[in-house]
């Protein structure tokens, strides 16, 4: 075999393998996306079977109760500076903890706002979900806009809830998309 003959066959050799190993990392980096929505998607989920169900303890594991109560007192803040007011300090801790709790949020069906039946499925939560950035991720309403109505961050003991409404606590959940089949 000529020398020349070993190097003609090695180049595309080298390229199969250059594509292969960028298809390797395209496929990785599309899994670890999904990944990436998993674990907040799951966390909203499991919030919202604990409004279901009444289940205080399983809405207290998925909520950083510090961080909702700052947004809650910003967003009172704000109300009251809309309507001219200004309290100091705003509300106590103890007056926004009533405000926090599975039984204050409602979900419904959209389009009835029938109550639902069971907690919303995952597919459900991937439907309404959206990523804000790489450390949060919203349950949005279903308007065209898609404004945000519960917020999760990325915390180092997992998702938490760490934003929701101060009025207005019903969440629409869509009708369960059709299975791929």
């Amino acid at each position: 075999m000529p020398l020349g003959g070993g190097a003609a066959m090695v180049r595309p050799m080298v390229r199969q393998f250059r594509a292969a190993a960028l298809l390797a990392l395209l496929l990785l980096a599309q899994a670890c996306g999904r990944k990436g929505d998993a674990e907040p998607q799951a966390a909203a989920q499991g919030l919202l079977a604990a409004v279901a169900s009444g289940d205080a303890k399983g809405f207290e594991d998925h909520t950083d109760r510090e961080a909702v109560r700052a947004d809650l007192r910003r967003q009172i803040a704000g109300l009251a500076q809309q309507s001219g007011l200004e309290v100091d300090g705003g509300p106590s801790d103890a007056a926004l903890d009533r405000m926090i709790g599975p039984d204050l949020l409602h979900l419904v069906a959209a389009g009835t706002e029938a109550p639902l039946a069971a907690p919303p499925s995952p597919a459900q939560v991937a439907l309404m979900s959206k990523r804000i950035d790489r450390d949060h991720v919203c349950v949005h309403d279903l308007t065209p806009a898609q404004a945000c109505i519960l917020t999760f961050a990325r915390q180092p003991n997992g998702w938490r809830l760490v934003a929701m409404p101060a009025a207005d606590r019903k969440i629409e959940v869509p009708a369960e998309p059709p299975k791929k089949g």
